[in-house]
C-alpha cells in the first residue's frame, strides 16, 4: 500500500474573486434551457432557470409536481420521527420555505438530498414542490455531500455508499477510487456490505482500524465490489469471533456497553503502530486469530473502566 498523502493546504483567496457576479447569472446553456421545457412538458412551472454563482453551472427553479418526485433509490429509508417533526413545523411556518435539489430521470424526478421533506409533504397531502432542478444527473451520486436535513449515522452512511456503488456500476465505466468524493470515506464500502449481511453490527468499533487498513481501489467499480464483499466477510469473521470474546466476558461477569469496543481495541494488531501503511488483508488476519484466542481471565474491571467514549454505536446488545 503506497503512502497516505498529506492533505493539502486550501490556498487563501481575495474577498469577492470567486464566482459570477449577480449581472453575470442570468445567460444559461442549451442544456439549462432544455430542461426547463421539459419541466413545462411535465406539468410543473418553472420560475426562472441561472447560472448557480459559485461555479457558474445551469440550474432552474421550479415548482414541481409532488407525484413525480421520488428520492434516489440508493440513499437510506427516512426517519418517521423525524419527518413528523418536518410537519409540525411546515404546519406552524404555514409554509415550505426549503426548496429541494432534484434532476430529471426517466418519467419523473430524483431527489438526492429531499427525502424527508418530500415524505412530509406527501404525508400532509400537498400538491407540489419548490425545488432547484439540476441539468446533471452526476448530482444524484453526491448524496453524502448535499444532505443537510438529518446527520447521518454510520449505518446509513455505509449503506448508502454502498447503494451507490452498485448504482455506479450498473450505469457507467469507471474505478472506485475515480468516485472518492462521493463515498467519502473507503470504510464505509466494506462496512456498507457488513450492515447489509448484519444490520446489528457495532460498526463504530471498528472504526479506527478500518480507518487505517481501508483504502479506494484503482478498480472498476465492478470489480470493485466484489472486492468489498470478500473484505467484508472478513472483517464479519473478526466481529464472529469478538462476540465470542464478549460472551467469554459476560459470563465472567463483566456489564457494559463498551464490551464490545474494550475487545476490539485489545485485539487491535496496529494500536500502538506509528506505521503509516498496512496490508488489509494481514490486518484482518491477525485480529481474528487474536480475537479467537480473546482470554477474558487477564481481564480486570479496572482494565474496562478505563475504556473512553460512548459505546461504539447503539446498534449491538452488549
Amino acid at each position: 500500500m503506497p503512502p497516505r498523502k498529506k492533505p493539502v493546504r486550501r490556498k487563501k483567496v481575495s474577498a469577492a474573486s470567486v464566482g459570477l457576479a449577480p449581472g453575470e447569472t442570468g445567460e444559461v446553456d442549451a442544456a439549462t434551457k432544455k430542461l426547463a421545457a421539459q419541466i413545462d412538458d411535465d406539468g410543473g412551472r418553472v420560475i426562472g432557470s441561472f447560472r448557480e454563482p459559485f461555479g457558474g453551472h445551469g440550474a432552474v427553479f421550479a415548482v414541481l409536481p409532488l407525484a413525480r418526485v421520488e428520492p434516489t433509490p440508493y440513499q437510506r429509508d427516512p426517519s418517521d420521527a423525524h419527518v413528523k417533526r418536518l410537519m409540525t413545523v411546515i404546519e406552524k411556518v404555514g409554509s415550505f420555505l426549503d426548496p429541494i435539489i432534484t434532476i430529471h430521470k426517466d418519467d419523473g424526478y430524483w431527489t438526492p438530498n429531499g427525502n424527508h421533506r418530500l415524505q412530509a409533504l406527501k404525508k400532509l397531502g400537498v400538491k407540489s414542490v419548490t425545488a432547484l432542478v439540476l441539468p446533471d444527473p452526476e448530482i444524484a451520486f453526491k448524496i453524502l455531500a448535499l444532505n443537510t436535513e438529518k446527520a447521518h449515522n454510520l449505518r446509513e452512511k455505509s449503506l448508502e455508499v454502498i447503494r451507490m456503488a452498485r448504482a455506479l456500476a450498473d450505469e457507467r465505466a469507471g474505478t472506485e477510487a475515480d468516485h472518492a468524493f462521493e463515498f467519502e470515506q473507503p470504510l464505509l464500502l466494506t462496512l456498507g456490505v457488513c450492515y447489509e449481511e448484519r444490520p446489528r453490527l457495532s460498526g463504530g468499533a471498528y472504526q479506527p482500524v478500518l480507518r487505517r487498513i481501508d483504502e479506494f481501489l484503482d478498480e472498476p467499480i465492478r470489480a470493485a465490489i466484489k472486492e468489498r464483499q470478500r473484505r467484508g466477510r472478513a472483517l464479519l469473521a473478526v466481529d464472529d469471533a469478538v462476540t465470542e470474546a464478549v460472551a467469554k466476558l459476560k459470563a465472567k461477569g463483566f456489564v457494559s456497553p463498551y464490551l464490545r469496543p474494550f475487545v476490539v481495541a485489545r485485539v487491535n494488531p496496529i494500536r500502538f503502530s506509528k506505521a503509516e501503511s498496512f496490508d488489509f488483508d494481514e490486518v484482518i488476519s491477525k485480529m481474528r486469530a487474536s480475537a479467537v484466542k480473546f482470554n477474558a481471565d487477564k481481564v480486570r474491571q479496572e482494565d474496562l473502566a478505563r475504556t473512553g467514549g460512548p459505546p461504539a454505536e447503539a446498534e449491538g446488545d452488549e
